[in-house]
């Protein structure tokens, strides 16, 4: 009965977290859509420190639909393992890409197209070798780890570094780095994921009974959950009115959930369960997932896609390369455009740049 019970958690936990994907990624969508009808309307926007955003119907939809996820993110928590829930928000990167090019006109390029699937495919390998088993059941099974040496560092360093980001980097940088607004949210979300997954376990101990309202962990899990959401969701307001919709979400999960893996280890020790082949598993789903960013930010700029592509395969074929060394890889402009046109009439794929979000389609 035990062996079907934890079954039984497992699936509901994985149906969980895949609707929280399909719902922060959307929300990601309305988001950028309220912050983009106020920047048309001349309002201060939200990455010079306005808060204009409050009254964008838009914006609040957003909200609804985060909170919606965040929900059954937070349920997901209370029966399966962070390092199964976690990974999965790899989705949510999938439904924003998608949605995005309907409703923003951001367009993946083809660099894009092959980091956003070798992120999927890396979080897929992680979930696979994950640890499935939960490691605590109690509150005073939480409170002894909250306690634990290894996690008071871990949790004395994180809320240094967001300290420094928060007021000596975030000032200087934060409106030309996208990595600064995103390691704020990332490292408190770290510590979130803790207070969630506490909460969730008072939630499963108040319904059989439990006296937990009167457990001092409960409160202060609780208004440390409300302070880091708080933060989270101040600055990834910021880089979402900064930066592009489809770098802004890859980037935010990749640091995310490596904030969250590295917590759960240190505060679970769910890996000191795990074999040599999970181990190398998860560590080579990661590397992919790295890979998959790596793509997706690196070569935002360069305009190609699979149409241009084959057009310039073409040319080098017939060319052959060029007296200074470089291929006609690197003339994806005007010409290669019109060439594609005239050549390839039909082809479903766009000659698109990402750069602030803009199409370039002839």
């Amino acid at each position: 009965m035990g062996q079907d019970r934890g079954k039984y958690d497992f699936y509901i936990g994985l149906s969980l977290a895949v609707s929280s994907s399909i719902f922060i990624g959307g929300s990601f969508i309305l988001k950028k859509k309220g912050l983009l009808r106020l920047a048309k309307k001349g309002s201060m926007r939200a990455g010079q420190g306005g808060h204009a955003y409050l009254k964008e119907w838009l914006w609040w939809a957003g909200l609804l639909s985060m909170g919606a996820g965040e929900a059954a993110n937070f349920a997901a928590y209370a029966f399966a393992p962070a390092t199964l829930v976690t990974p999965l928000g790899a989705l949510s990167v999938l439904v924003s890409a998608v949605l995005s090019s309907y409703f923003l006109t951001e367009r993946l390029n083809l660099h894009g197209k092959l980091g956003c699937l070798l992120s999927i495919l890396g979080s897929t390998t992680m979930v696979i070798h994950a640890p499935q088993e939960e490691e605590i059941d109690s509150l005073k099974d939480m409170a002894k780890k909250l306690v634990d040496p290894g996690f008071m560092v871990f949790a004395t360093i994180i809320i240094i570094v967001a300290l420094i980001f928060i007021f000596v980097v975030g000032p200087r940088h934060g409106q030309t780095n996208i990595l600064v607004y995103i390691t704020i949210c990332s490292v408190i979300g770290a510590l979130s994921v803790s207070c969630v997954k506490g909460l969730g376990i008072t939630i499963k101990e108040a319904i059989s009974g439990k006296p937990v309202i009167r457990n001092p962990l409960a409160w202060v899990l609780l208004f440390s959950l409300i302070a880091c959401v708080s933060t989270q969701i101040n600055y990834l307001n910021k880089a979402l009115d900064i930066f592009n919709t489809s770098l802004v979400t890859p980037i935010y999960y990749v640091f995310f959930t490596t904030s969250v893996l590295t917590c759960s280890a240190i505060l679970f020790k769910e890996w000191e369960h795990m074999g040599s082949d999970d181990i190398i598993g998860t560590l080579s789903g990661f590397v992919t997932i790295i890979v998959g960013i790596f793509l997706l930010h690196a070569f935002k700029d360069v305009n190609v896609s699979l149409a241009t592509l084959a057009v310039s395969i073409r040319k080098e074929e017939r060319n052959g390369p060029t007296p200074n060394g470089h291929t006609s890889y690197e003339l994806l402009h005007e010409d290669v455009t019109e060439e594609v046109e005239d050549r390839e009439m039909g082809l479903p794929f766009d000659s698109v740049s990402r750069r602030n979000g803009t199409t370039a389609t002839a």
